[in-house]
């Protein structure tokens, strides 16, 4: 698919994969509304690349709209990558033996699972309005999961649990908006070098890079972008699922 002249939207576009894929976007001619929470730093970056900017809860309906209308107010809805995510540890029980906190997994499967569904499901209605392109396309829907979804670690049960969700929404989902001309795929990372994983300590970061078999580093939010690009050219991927971590099987801990 040809973005140019086309609007797009990226959630948790404020930073790392999203920023990544948001400008990767605006270089190839597309119309960028980023999707990041309110009273953080989306109407500066947004300044400062280009991008329109939407204060949003992607898993707030009012909000999401409203996201989803500023884009359209740019031109015909094509794209959506969706990138916005939280972690929290959690486990089943604790070191005492009691139960997870129900609110915590809650909230993660809120923002992780709900959220994608939210921002898939109206930007899919977006796209469903749009004319065909030439390429007998309408749109192309990215979201984001993580190798968390297949080989989730100790401590990681709501995080994994929600990624797992989104795995399984891709197929599902594609087959659904087939007959709609709109395509969805996943792409599910390995150990990223972004804000979520700057909170760790350096010799924590150091030993997760090491643990990739080639290349033994952490990836890139480019890499990220380049493959969302790559998603979104092909007309020929849809339904699927890519891991993106060279190599990488995630051990228990």
């Amino acid at each position: 698919m040809d973005v140019a002249g086309a609007a797009a939207i990226v959630t948790g576009g404020a930073s790392g994969l999203g920023l990544a894929s948001a400008k990767r976007l605006v270089e190839a001619g597309a119309r960028v509304v980023i999707v990041d929470l309110p009273g953080g730093h989306g109407a500066e970056v947004a300044a400062e690349h280009g991008f329109l900017f939407a204060p949003a809860d992607v898993a707030e309906e009012g909000a999401m709209r409203a996201a989803v209308a500023m884009a359209e107010g740019l031109g015909p809805l094509r794209v959506l990558i969706h990138c916005a995510g939280r972690g929290g540890a959690l486990r089943v029980l604790d070191r005492e033996g009691e139960p997870g906190a129900l609110a915590h997994f809650e909230a993660i499967i809120r923002v992780n699972l709900t959220g994608s569904f939210n921002a898939l499901r109206l930007a899919a209605a977006a796209m469903a309005r749009t004319e065909p392109l030439p390429s007998g396309e309408r749109g192309v829907c990215v979201l984001t999961a993580s190798i968390a979804g297949y080989e989730g670690q100790i401590g990681q049960i709501p995080y994994a649990s929600s990624k797992a969700g989104v795995i399984g929404m891709t197929l599902c989902a594609a087959r659904d908006l087939a007959s709609r001309l709109i395509r969805v795929c996943t792409i599910a990372p390995g150990v990223m070098d972004t804000p979520m994983l700057a909170r760790l300590r350096e010799d924590v970061k150091t030993a997760l890079a090491a643990g990739v078999p080639h290349p033994a580093r952490l990836g890139r939010p480019e890499e990220f972008a380049a493959l969302a690009m790559h998603i979104i050219a092909n007309p020929y991927l849809n339904g699927e699922v890519i891991r993106l971590d060279g190599a990488l099987r995630m051990p228990p801990r």
